[in-house]
């Protein structure tokens, strides 16, 4: 069955490369599931909803990319497009995270009319290689600058925009640890690098609580970390889930335009720029160097965008992290199915998940801005 759904000897592979590359992606790319949650209960979201959110957004759109295209590729939430969301969007601009998600909706829908009639295919060829490779070097950036704020390295100023906070602190101190750590990981290839330093700068966050150097005031954002349990069924998404604000976002006008297609126009670039370089990568592309099945894996990523809308979550795109499932030997859907199964179980952690704090996810945020801009 599995072989005549996603043609494993055709693409020189078996199920247990496929499982064991599919469980190498997530070890990649679970750390969203905390980050991404951290980044847009900025807005005032709840950030429980959020990461249920989250895992069914990137399980639904996963699917739909191992069905619809049979590609090793998984997809979640992008990063840069949920830190747009929560700090320019909702922080700067002063917009509703309603009419947030309502741009990014109707933003999925028309990647979805561009896709069926091949439009992004043709704008993408279109586009200078310059300015692809500025719009990621940019994004990275400000995701690197949102991990230094989150962890409070640095601070707000009057005078001078920003400034160093307060160095001696153990939220600071615990981040710069958590860099480091994670830093080695990655040097020495570990994988599930970001999501092993988010875990490691967590417990021993935990350690300092025990030992008095973390003292919890919530007054000052210094919560318990100490989960309550382990295991329990998944938040519900309610009070996030299909929450539009259609009337405020056409009262606004063309302020509201210029919010939906810088969404558009960035997701446009990321998007095709992740399924070029991981299809390179598993020696997918035709000999004019073109994606086969472009077609259905844009609209697999335009679908997901809409379902995650309709969830509670910011723009869903592919995620460059699948190229370490392809480094493992994946070449099929069947390394995404296994990703998206992995999604949907790590619904059951909740407790843990949903209580790791920014100074733990802040070096994930800023070795993922950097690695963008290295790139």
């Amino acid at each position: 069955m599995l072989e005549k759904l996603f043609k494993l000897r055709e693409n020189g592979t078996d199920v247990k490369t496929e499982i064991i590359a599919g469980i190498t992606t997530f070890m990649t790319m679970a750390y969203i599931l905390i980050v991404n949650p951290d980044i847009l209960s900025a807005t005032g979201m709840d950030r429980a909803a959020l990461f249920t959110a989250t895992a069914l957004s990137a399980a639904i759109a996963t699917i739909l990319m191992a069905f619809l295209a049979n590609y090793p590729v998984a997809l979640a939430s992008g990063m840069g497009l949920n830190a747009y969301f929560a700090y320019v969007v909702v922080g700067k601009m002063g917009y509703s995270w309603q009419i947030a998600l309502t741009a990014i909706f109707i933003e999925g829908i028309i990647f979805v009319i561009l896709t069926l009639f091949r439009f992004r295919e043709a704008i993408i060829n279109s586009i200078p290689a310059n300015l692809k490779y500025g719009i990621t070097v940019g994004i990275g950036l400000f995701i690197t600058f949102i991990g230094f704020q989150n962890a409070d390295i640095i601070v707000s100023n009057d005078a001078t925009l920003v400034s160093l906070g307060n160095l001696k602190s153990i939220t600071v101190i615990l981040t710069i640890i958590g860099v480091l750590i994670t830093t080695l990981f990655v040097h020495k290839k570990v994988k599930g690098a970001l999501l092993w330093g988010i875990l490691t700068t967590y417990v021993l966050g935990i350690i300092c609580q025990l030992t008095g150097l973390y003292v919890v005031d919530e007054a000052v954002g210094r919560f318990n970390l100490i989960p309550k349990e382990l295991i329990k069924l998944p938040p519900s998404v309610a009070p996030i889930f299909c929450q539009f604000d259609f009337k405020g976002a056409f009262a606004l006008g063309f302020n509201f335009l210029v919010v939906m297609f810088a969404f558009l126009f960035v997701d446009l670039f990321d998007t095709v720029g992740t399924l070029i370089g991981v299809a390179s990568k598993a020696n997918l592309l035709d000999e004019e160097g073109k994606l086969p099945k472009a077609k259905e894996a844009l609209m697999a990523d335009a679908l997901g965008t809409v379902a995650g809308a309709a969830l509670g979550t910011s723009t869903v795109t592919s995620y460059v992290e699948s190229a370490a499932g392809v480094a493992e030997g994946g070449r099929t859907g069947l390394t995404a199915l296994t990703t998206a199964a992995l999604m949907i179980i790590s619904l059951l952690f909740s407790p843990v998940l949903t209580i790791i704090p920014s100074f733990a996810t802040a070096p994930a945020l800023i070795l993922v801005g950097l690695f963008m801009v290295s790139a």
